[in-house]
């Protein structure tokens, strides 16, 4: 190996039924680096880290480890371990009920409880050699987020580790917490270890790394020195568009800007998963909020929907005063919501079409006011037609339809409720490119009924196609607002690199 290399990947190729998730992938990381690990949703960040764990098999390509002859052989977590790999994730998977010291050594060697004192006194040692605030004996529940993730950090200090990997560990952290993590990231980082950092906040690399290898789709973009790839070239690696290119495209046309009556305001509104922030949507508007994966998208609309715990922030609806702290509020208050992931918050698999559909009008009525069979049967007809649903028939399971079907038939939940005001997150993922242009078109169909739509995407082109005003977002903070000549590929990347948008 190189000297000074601590870790090689060479053509890693790792397939799944139907899905390419790395081809031949290549990865380099050095003694006493910290080096991120950068892509959107989708890009093979996770399964190249779970290759390298021993949590999947590669098909294909080679690993090497500074210090062992040949290729490592990597087959499970526990052979990531001996040989000096550890990961430290953004879920904690250390054990709350017990002390500090129990968790940096608990399953290392035999006679816990009868060298009790002895473990204690090495964690006490470390502790402080790394700066952690935490005592031995102290229960690990009562440490903080941050405290914990140092800990389970410290145990693989200690257990020799060359390689540490650190996937998405400041995502629950606040700045002050971060700052915390990132001293002892450069400590280690001065003692030679090599640090694989994963996350989706653009400051944070740019603030703590040393280079930046970028995946896009499974494949390698490229490995690049901080210093020399700005952000916003960042971006647009990430997203798969150059430079020269987003320079040349412009406005995709005339889109839907909406009356000057406000449909939905909030101010200062907050959850347990975003930041308070300002909203407001015109009645027959289309707006999006864009952004990088992990930019607060997300969060943001289900703080407006009350998908997530809202701990503040004032909202009108109409112009009236209203509180929506749960969906059920916000659907009797006309809004409705198709979420991100539709598996596991949209479609209820094991149920039919027809029930599917009317499940959000079932909800607001209450269960114990039911529609009756000709009811359900009728609207199920109707929204099956107007969104042309291909299905077998009404009482075909949705989770046998296709990926479009599904979403079709969620949308159809949403629209049978008649709402002024429906949030789109991710509407067109995972589905055919026909199917997505009836998507974006009854986007725009339903504007000019005077509905008011709010348009996620991780595409940008699918948002310039149909949103008259796009909120920027970056590490969970609104830090741009862009309409008229604005809307284009390149002020959208300037705006979530941190550029000006002109």
């Amino acid at each position: 190996m190189p000297n000074g290399t601590v870790l090689t990947m060479r053509g890693i190729c790792k397939q799944f039924p139907g899905v390419r998730a790395l081809n031949n992938v290549d990865f380099t990381l050095r003694s006493g680096e910290i080096h991120a690990l950068m892509g959107e949703n989708g890009a093979g960040k996770s399964t190249l880290i779970k290759v390298l764990t021993g949590v999947y098999e590669k098909d294909a390509g080679s690993i090497r480890m500074d210090g062992i002859e040949g290729e490592a052989n990597i087959h499970s977590p526990q052979d990531a371990q001996e040989i000096g790999i550890a990961t430290v994730y953004q879920e904690i998977t250390l054990c709350p009920n017990l002390t500090v010291a129990e968790n940096m050594y608990i399953g290392r060697g035999k006679g816990l409880l009868v060298r009790q004192k002895d473990y204690e006194k090495k964690a006490e040692e470390i502790l402080r050699s790394l700066g952690i605030p935490a005592r031995p004996r102290q229960q690990l529940a009562s440490c903080s987020l941050a405290v914990q993730q140092m800990v389970a950090i410290a145990r693989a200090v200690d257990m020799k580790c060359k390689v540490l990997i650190l996937d998405e560990p400041t995502s629950s952290l606040d700045e002050k917490e971060v700052q915390m993590l990132f001293s002892l990231m450069r400590d280690l980082k001065s003692r030679g270890v090599g640090i694989i950092f994963v996350t989706h906040f653009l400051e944070q690399v740019y603030e703590v790394c040393d280079r930046i290898t970028v995946l896009r789709n499974g494949e390698l973009v490229g490995e690049y020195v901080i210093e020399q790839l700005p952000q916003v070239q960042l971006v647009a690696r990430m997203m798969g568009k150059e430079l020269s290119e987003l320079n040349s495209m412009n406005e995709f046309g005339r889109k839907p800007m909406g009356s000057e009556e406000i449909t939905y305001e909030a101010e200062q509104i907050s959850s347990s998963e975003c930041r308070p922030f300002d909203f407001r949507i015109r009645k027959g508007e289309v707006n999006g909020f864009t952004g990088l994966l992990g930019s607060g998208r997300s969060e943001s609309v289900r703080a407006i929907f009350g998908a997530d715990k809202v701990t503040g922030g004032r909202v009108k609806v109409n112009g009236k005063s209203v509180r929506i702290t749960r969906p059920i509020e916000a659907m009797k208050n006309g809004i409705g919501y198709l979420p991100e992931d539709r598996k596991r918050d949209g479609i209820i698999a094991d149920l039919s079409v027809r029930e599917n559909i009317i499940l959000a009008l079932q909800v607001m009525k209450g269960f114990f006011r039911p529609l009756s069979r000709a009811e359900a049967e009728k609207f199920a007809d109707e929204y099956i037609a107007a969104l042309n649903i291909k299905t077998a028939s009404k009482d075909t399971p949705i989770g046998s339809l296709s990926g479009g079907n599904q979403q079709k038939v969620i949308l159809a939940r949403w629209l049978l409720t008649h709402p002024d005001y429906l949030i789109l997150d991710e509407p067109t993922r995972g589905i055919d490119v026909g199917t997505k242009l009836e998507i974006q078109k009854l986007v725009l169909k339903l504007a000019e009924e005077n509905v008011s739509v709010t348009f996620i995407s991780s595409e940008i082109e699918e948002m310039l196609r149909t949103c008259s005003r796009l909120i920027v977002m970056r590490d969970r903070r609104i830090v741009g607002e862009l309409t008229g000549d604005d809307l284009n590929q390149n002020q959208v990347m300037k705006t979530i690199a941190g550029g000006e948008a002109s």
